[in-house]
């Protein structure tokens, strides 16, 4: 493989890139805006004086909130070219999951970007201490005015690689998510490494469909594109029924995406037999995929790589498959460790399990976070002496070193791809105000995956219905956390630890459908 250029940081890259390349298109918008690179770096530099006449020093935490678009791309390398950390913030986020996020990382300034059509703006949506730190991007260029490109470019060439560049939100099973440190250097090298198997290049057209606000959105898709000066196409609302506009009337040759989507595809280009896509590689982050799927969309689509991979938050890239693999090995396993990153399947007691065998997850190297911000207590539960990330997920390592995932040693459950942690939304639905206690399970749905069931004790005196919790919680949280069923009961069971026996929950659930 290529070796990552020696650019140490985002702003050395995105300078050194723009010397060479500054005609290359690496944005392009729905609304019709087009990025070159030296577009990028003009418009980046505007909003990032506009930081620096706010105060904002090296170090400092700088809130992205908005729907994946051309501006959302702008205002991350401003902040980066500022020597500040990127601190996304889902577009799913009601007023109360935001302000958490921003007092807990101490943001110093939000930047908002564009919302849901008909949606209040989201500064609208924090109380009066956090609207003021909200600022638009073309209002930061205005106050950029009075800084000069020199500062500017001082600042940017004090960014060492090992200072941190992004702080990503991931759920856990402590009741609130937790914020991932990730620095410059560990960040260009995943995802250089992940763009060489991918084969990203300049001439490709990738729509970025998850959001930025996600590691896989930022990193895989909004990095990645600049770094391999391919065109990127953020996409700000996605809809399944506008696949086939996507891929073939914009010709993209690049697509990540879940299973059912890839499906979706198949399905849609049977109905047309004769159409042609460009699409020439599919990434697909699954679990398992089925064997067939893989084989007719390397026969019918004409792909040149079907990648499966596996990585988290707080580890970025783990594993890949790679050219040339089986497709019974990209449809049962997430090939194997990428370059620099070491993986281990262990027992309960640390030790290794033989090939072919379950145990969980551990991965060491470059690609492992800082930490969590704030917790170290935290990142000593998950990081060991040894620099082992315990990954919480179980998986089974063949003779040939593939990993596949197979089960989640987390008490977590994925709604539409979004990992969802029960602790957080039983505290969520404890603000709510006549609830006594909150337990929080995942169930299979055929629809979405895995979706949320509720079981609830109303305070005395209270009056609680399932439609009255629901209806909070889709005022008040994330639609992915939102519970699909609520029951109200006047006690949870317990075992004899005396903690929620989510077992017995899980039982009642099965039994009820």
């Amino acid at each position: 493989m290529e070796p990552v250029p020696g650019w140490g940081t985002i702003p050395r890259m995105l300078r050194e890139l723009v010397a060479g390349h500054p005609g290359a298109l690496v944005v392009a918008g729905r609304d019709g805006v087009r990025l070159t690179l030296a577009e990028l770096f003009l418009r980046a530099g505007e909003v990032a004086r506009g930081l620096l006449a706010l105060g904002v020093e090296r170090g400092d935490r700088v809130a992205l909130w908005g729907l994946n678009t051309p501006g959302w791309v702008v205002s991350a390398f401003a902040v980066w070219d500022a020597g500040a950390v990127v601190v996304p913030l889902s577009t799913r986020y009601k007023g109360l999951e935001a302000a958490e996020t921003l007092r807990r990382t101490g943001a110093t300034v939000l930047i908002t970007g564009e919302r849901m059509p008909g949606a209040p703006p989201y500064a609208d949506l924090l109380d009066a201490g956090l609207r003021r730190l909200a600022r638009t991007p073309d209002e930061l260029a205005e106050l950029g005015a009075v800084v000069g490109e020199r500062a500017l470019e001082e600042r940017a060439a004090e960014v060492k690689a090992s200072d941190l560049c992004e702080i990503m939100s991931t759920s856990g099973t402590t009741g609130t998510p937790k914020g991932v440190m990730l620095d410059h250097a560990q960040v260009l090298r995943g995802y250089w490494d992940w763009s060489e198997i991918v084969t990203l290049r300049e001439g490709d057209r990738y729509p970025v469909i998850a959001p930025f606000a996600h590691g896989f959105g930022l990193n895989a898709g909004l990095l990645a594109c600049v770094m391999r000066r391919a065109t990127m196409m953020p996409v700000p609302v996605f809809s399944p029924d506008a696949l086939m506009e996507l891929i073939a009337g914009d010709g993209i040759t690049i697509l990540a995406g879940a299973p059912p989507m890839f499906q979706r595809l198949l399905d849609e280009l049977d109905r047309e037999p004769g159409r042609e896509v460009a699409l020439r590689v599919a990434i697909c982050g699954a679990a398992a995929v089925p064997p067939e799927l893989v084989r007719r969309l390397l026969d019918r689509v004409g792909l040149e790589r079907m990648i499966n991979a596996y990585g988290l938050m707080e580890g970025t890239v783990v594993s890949m498959t790679r050219a040339g693999d089986p497709v019974e090995v990209i449809a049962s396993t997430t090939g194997r460790p990428v370059p620099g990153i070491e993986v281990r399947v262990v027992d309960d007691e640390g030790r290794d399990v033989p090939v072919g065998e379950r145990g969980e997850v551990l991965e060491r190297g470059y690609g492992v976070m800082r930490g969590y911000w704030g917790e170290p207590e935290k990142t000593a539960e998950v990081v060991d002496a040894d620099g082992w990330l315990h990954t919480g997920d179980v998986g089974v390592l063949d003779a040939a070193g593939n990993l596949a995932i197979v089960d989640r040693k987390k008490d977590l459950f994925i709604v539409n791809g979004f990992n969802v942690s029960p602790a957080e939304v039983e505290s969520l639905l404890l603000r709510e105000g006549s609830l006594a206690a909150a337990a929080v399970i995942g169930m299979p749905d055929a629809r979405r995956g895995e979706s949320g069931w509720a079981y609830v004790v109303p305070r005395p005196g209270a009056e609680v219905t399932p439609e009255s919790v629901i209806a909070w919680a889709k005022a008040n949280m994330s639609g992915y956390k939102v519970p699909a069923r609520v029951y109200v009961v006047d006690a949870l069971p317990v075992n004899p630890n005396g903690k929620v026996d989510k077992r017995e929950l899980r039982a009642r659930a099965a039994s009820a459908g």
